[in-house]
């Protein structure tokens, strides 16, 4: 069920892009990229345990004016969170996250030059591991998808800067959903939730003038 559901929700989001393509003149397509830095928190985040990857690709902008905008993503991004213990044994655990997430945000304009983005993401759990390096254990274990939630969401809030068909941002994604599906996922990240700031650089292809 949860699969049929994300299904349709990148089928909605597909149709979105033709169906503006077509019919809007000022609409805006591209394609965007950047840095991750994810962590898992509980009650407070911080920023111990944090991870660097990646997210890459799709935006468009629908219903668009020349003071907002509706601005759905889709997006292959990394999460997770690292941890480094030093002393009598020296060790580092890497977990890694693979996510595709669908952000639907509202776009405030400010003039050409910039913007403000907030609002809703949900994202859909592609594969998770855990890789070990240290002086304990050496290696790196799949981990079953049956044991995480396969579904996440959040709030998102962020800014742009346009320069051209170019733009330049900065964005915070918080999680609400818990990430620990089974009993044995629950003991090792109890009610853990994710949290990933990003940095981006995304390309107009439009006929923006």
């Amino acid at each position: 069920m949860k699969t049929l559901k994300i299904t349709a929700i990148l089928f909605l989001f597909s149709c979105v892009l033709c169906i503006t393509s077509v019919q809007a003149q000022d609409a805006r397509m591209g394609i965007k990229g950047g840095l991750n830095v994810t962590n898992l928190y509980l009650e407070d985040v911080n920023d111990e345990n944090a991870r660097f990857g990646f997210n890459l690709g799709l935006y468009g902008q629908i219903l668009s004016s020349d003071v907002f905008a509706i601005q759905p993503e889709l997006l292959f991004s990394t999460k997770g969170a690292k941890w480094e213990y030093t002393g009598a044994l020296d060790q580092t655990i890497d977990f890694n996250t693979n996510y595709l997430d669908l952000p639907v945000l509202a776009v405030f304009k400010l003039g050409k030059s910039a913007e403000i983005h907030a609002g809703p993401y949900a994202g859909y759990l592609l594969s998770a591991k855990i890789k070990y390096d240290g002086d304990f254990a050496n290696g790196t274990d799949n981990i079953d998808r049956d044991d995480l939630n396969t579904i996440d969401y959040g709030l998102v809030g962020g800014f742009g800067l346009n320069f051209g068909a170019m733009q330049v941002g900065a964005r915070y994604n918080y999680g609400l959903a818990k990430i620990a599906d089974s009993d044995g996922a629950k003991s090792l990240l109890g009610d853990s939730k994710n949290s990933n700031a990003q940095l981006y650089v995304s390309f107009d292809l439009g006929n923006n003038k």
